[in-house]
């Protein structure tokens, strides 16, 4: 994960929900820094969905995530659903 990003953790997550995000941040940055199996990427996504299921929630959350990294969340997951490749990388 980036060295400056802070995670918001709500209070209500347990290690579970927080590796859940950080896993997502992680595999969000990968396409950035290189490439992240799509596979993966999608799995990583999912569970962010379980931890953040609401929409507005997630919205605010890749708010924060892109102001902080330059990186979006959304972006990188409509470049993963209209693609076909098995490794998404953003050029």
């Amino acid at each position: 994960m980036a060295d400056d990003y802070q995670l918001p953790i709500d209070g209500n997550w347990d290690v579970q929900d927080m590796v859940a995000v950080s896993n997502l941040v992680d595999a969000i940055l990968q396409v950035y820094e290189g490439g992240c199996d799509r596979n993966l990427l999608l799995e990583n996504y999912r569970q962010f969905c379980e931890v953040i299921p609401s929409k507005s929630e997630q919205k605010k959350f890749d708010r924060d995530f892109e102001d902080q990294t330059g990186r979006s969340i959304y972006q990188t997951m409509k470049l993963t659903k209209d693609g076909n490749s098995r490794v998404i990388s953003r050029d």
